[in-house]
């Protein structure tokens, strides 16, 4: 599934089938427009403090999950 407008009805049919891959889908999709804000805030300067109150987790849960990045 690609786009986004099918994909978050798709989350809510009644069929597991389609509802849990369309799960999936929306997951990938919440982890690629996470990783590319956190590269955004990274690059303008934000601390990873500041991040992870927006992202309501602790600074060490942002910073381990990005790290790898080298943000």
């Amino acid at each position: 599934m690609t786009d986004a407008t099918s994909v978050a009805a798709a989350a809510s049919s009644r069929d597991p089938a389609i509802g849990l891959v369309a799960v999936a889908s929306l997951r990938g999709l919440l982890d690629s427009l996470e990783e590319l804000q956190v590269r955004n805030a990274r690059d303008q300067g934000w601390s990873w403090q500041q991040i992870a109150e927006v992202l309501q987790v602790s600074k060490q849960a942002v910073h381990k999950k990005y790290r790898r990045y080298g943000y």
